[in-house]
């Protein structure tokens, strides 16, 4: 309440603050409305599963590249949105992060209003906290969604603990938001228990700098070129470069006068830690009169004269220097700003010159002292003089520096585990804006459901033949149709007769029963879009009334079984067995019922259930466990779809999922669960240059489709069942693009157990 009461007293300060900010550079505007809270409308997620990674400046960015990159890897499915605080991490990221997150934005503001609407827009289910970001209102809120929070290469700097000691009674609350935070170090293990953070929640992680891919780091080609041309002798590069810190204090963008009259082969990179310091430092080498060219201005045919300076005026591109470099002076050492990670320059075997201030790094820098592999000074020129001169022991400071950084690697490994744990185990319930307001509407709802339910307990009537219904608690696309197929497949397969019953949404017609026969084709204005899926199986009855529709159908082709498709809530038809699906990625559609969330009943309603299936998301874990809260008898299964083959939708050629020959797609859907196909679509390594959700059971308009043509892409990527949305003259709207709907199929974990239970219902065929 204090910290809230501040801010409000505060925040014309911070308007006159942010104001100040874009009349002094307007690259600042840009990200103003993100600070706000408003994310592009591609940042919006149609369900939880996101996971969030706040990294606040280029230090941290670069940190957390490999675990980045691992985490793609390990959770290619989860979208990935990467935040910072600033210009020069936010240009960082989108460099280093490319084709790896899904988004790159600037932090909102640690204000309520605009936290909350990042969370609601990206709907995470893990956030991670680079180092020693600690927001009170981003971490409360994050937590009030259900949302896992985890603070991975946790530090607190020397500089930086008293400041924090002398609030400890204000921090201690907001870290015990925390589900656990991975420190670097035992100090700073000491110092987070010191704030008052709980003991079990508190791990040594390890640096993640430590485990930088020296392998993956590589000088651009145009670099590399400029420097063979150049052909120097000797190659130094003073890294992170830093202005004074005071009065007095040395500025280590000026140190080159000392170096260039004694070697008249040698070429310094010289590379600012601030962009706002390469124009300072380019006047600076114009006046002392030394040769110098640009890093972005080199390109091919560039030339430059030694003794001179490569300035490194790009973010990004000093890692893939270090293997180019005989000496690297590590920057804000002889400026008294407590260093920069030498680390990188280890890893490539490096001779490391630092001053005496590494205060942000005190376990480096003791371990690299204690193990002679750094090269201290007060006076930097006397020291890249003896190095240079002395190849032997250049050679050995190497070395003894990659042992030392080597050893220490693991810490991604680490944050992973800790990760995938928190991932699982999150179950998020985010709300709406208009949380308060709807609460109303939705205990009218409730009542109706109640009601509903209540007129029809004896009332429900019963087929001759067995009928097994599949549903679900929420409204919107949750995995029950594919299930419905699946069952019927291999029903059939086993000698069965199944038929499906189902209400057929938005189909527009005013039959009121509607039987097809199997193998009939009709149009979705007849079927509804889902009903046309299941013609290949067996008849299909489409009608609101179940009932009525089962009578025709056992009259005229006598079927073994019913599947009754989106039963949950049918209760005028009997049925023989309740399968109740859950979404994994959505478990509890919001938490709330509808409209507030997309529950059509609470989750105590899965009590009825003889059988719960995960759609999207493996069975076992915290989810089974919360199921178990309401049902401890069923038994749970999970299923995941599995992508069989793309089909172009004007001539039906099929190609395997990997053989798709485009680059640049587009992506379109109309479901109830739109994340379910952009899922599928990371699962298969195909990353659309755009994504476009419609409403579920969307029949789209030629307008539409021309719009999304004109979107730059080579094809459109859609489902079966958008596809069989389209109007009879979509060739019209796309053309010259190729569009590809995806065939899928299921994938049931404990398969025949679930068909054992099925026919176990059904009886003799």
């Amino acid at each position: 309440m204090l910290y809230r009461t501040l801010q409000i007293l505060a925040f014309p300060l911070i308007v006159l603050y942010l104001t100040r900010r874009v009349v002094r550079d307007r690259r600042y505007w840009r990200g103003l409305s993100e600070r706000l809270g408003f994310l592009p409308a591609e940042f919006r997620q149609a369900a939880p599963g996101a996971i969030w990674v706040h990294a606040v400046s280029v230090g941290e960015v670069f940190s957390a590249v490999e675990l980045l990159r691992r985490l793609r890897e390990k959770h290619a499915a989860a979208p990935l949105f990467v935040s910072t605080a600033t210009l020069a991490g936010r240009a960082a990221a989108e460099q280093k992060l490319e084709g790896m997150a899904d988004g790159v934005f600037f932090a909102p503001l640690d204000f309520c209003f605009a936290v909350r609407r990042v969370l609601r827009a990206l709907r995470p289910k893990l956030l991670v906290v680079m180092e020693t970001e600690i927001w009170p209102n981003l971490w409360r809120e994050a937590k009030r969604t259900g949302c896992g929070l985890l603070v991975v290469n946790g530090r607190i700097s020397d500089r930086a603990w008293p400041r924090y000691r002398k609030r400890r009674w204000f921090f201690r609350p907001v870290l015990g938001q925390a589900d656990a935070i991975l420190a670097q170090n035992e100090i700073s293990r000491a110092r987070y228990l010191e704030l008052g953070a709980p003991a079990e929640n508190i791990r040594v992680g390890g640096n993640l700098k430590y485990d930088f891919d020296a392998g993956r780091a590589r000088a651009t080609a145009a670099v590399a070129e400029l420097v063979q041309r150049a052909g120097p002798k000797e190659i130094v590069i003073a890294a992170s470069t830093m202005p004074p810190a005071g009065v007095g204090d040395v500025d280590e963008d000026e140190l080159f006068r000392e170096w260039a009259a004694r070697h008249q082969r040698l070429l310094l990179m010289l590379a600012p830690r601030r962009p706002e310091r390469f124009e300072t430092a380019a006047q600076a080498l114009a006046r002392a009169g030394v040769e110098f060219v640009r890093r972005s201005a080199v390109g091919p045919g560039t030339e430059l004269r030694l003794p001179g300076v490569l300035l490194v005026d790009t973010i990004g591109e000093l890692a893939g220097l270090f293997r180019l470099a005989d000496v690297v002076f590590m920057g804000g050492t002889l400026a008294r700003r407590g260093g920069h990670n030498i680390l990188e320059p280890a890893f490539f075997s490096r001779a490391i010159v630092i001053g005496p201030h590494m205060e942000n790094f005190p376990d480096i820098a003791e371990k690299f002292r204690a193990g002679g592999a750094v090269e201290e000074c007060t006076e930097l020129a006397p020291a890249v003089e003896r190095l240079l001169g002395d190849a032997e022991r250049r050679a050995e400071l190497g070395r003894r520096a990659r042992e030392l950084a080597a050893a220490e690697q693991g810490a991604t490994a680490r944050a992973l585990a800790e990760i995938g744990g928190l991932y699982e185990g999150s179950m998020p319930r985010h709300r709406p804006a208009c949380y308060r307001s709807l609460w109303l509407l939705s205990g009218v709802w409730l009542a109706g459901v109640s009601l509903k339910r209540w007129y029809w307990r004896g009332r429900s009537r019963r087929l001759a033949t067995p009928v097994i219904s599949v549903g679900g608690l929420a409204a919107g696309g949750v995995g029950k149709s594919p299930l419905v197929l699946w069952l019927a497949e291999r029903l059939k397969a086993s000698g069965y007769r199944p038929a499906v019953l189902t209400r057929g949404y938005r189909r527009r017609t005013r039959e009121r029963v509607t039987i097809l026969e199997e193998g009939t084709r009709a149009p979705v204005a007849v079927t509804g879009d889902e009903a046309a899926s299941y013609l290949g199986v067996g008849p299909v009855g489409i009608s609101a009334d179940r009932y009525a529709a089962g009578r025709l159908i056992e009259e005229r082709y006598r079927p073994d079984v019913f599947l009754l498709d989106d039963g949950f809530q049918h209760w005028r038809l009997a049925r023989s067995l309740e399968v109740a699906v859950i979404d994994g990625l959505d478990p509890f559609a919001g938490g709330a019922p509808l409209p507030l969330g997309r529950l059509r009943e609470p989750p105590e309603a899965l009590a009825r259930a003889d059988a719960v299936v995960i759609s999207r998301a493996p069975a076992g874990g915290t989810l089974e466990a919360e199921i178990r809260k309401y049902n401890a008898v069923a038994p749970v299964f999970s299923s995941r779809v599995a992508a069989e083959a793309w089909v172009d939708a004007a001539t039906e050629e099929r190609r395997r999922t990997a053989d798709l020959p485009i680059a640049r797609v587009g992506a379109f859907c109309g479901l109830g669960n739109p994340a379910s196909f952009w899922k599928t679509l990371a699962e298969l390594g195909c990353r659309p240059m755009f994504r476009a959700g419609f409403p579920d059971h969307h029949a789209y308009r030629i307008e539409e489709l021309r719009a999304l043509a004109a979107r730059g892409a080579q094809a459109l990527l859609t489902t079966e069942k958008d596809y069989r949305n389209l109007p009879a003259n979509w060739r019209e709207a796309v053309a010259p693009l190729r569009l590809w709907w995806l065939k899928i199929g299921l994938e049931v974990e404990r398969a025949d157990d679930l068909l054992e239970l099925v026919k176990g219902r059904i009886g003799a065929r």
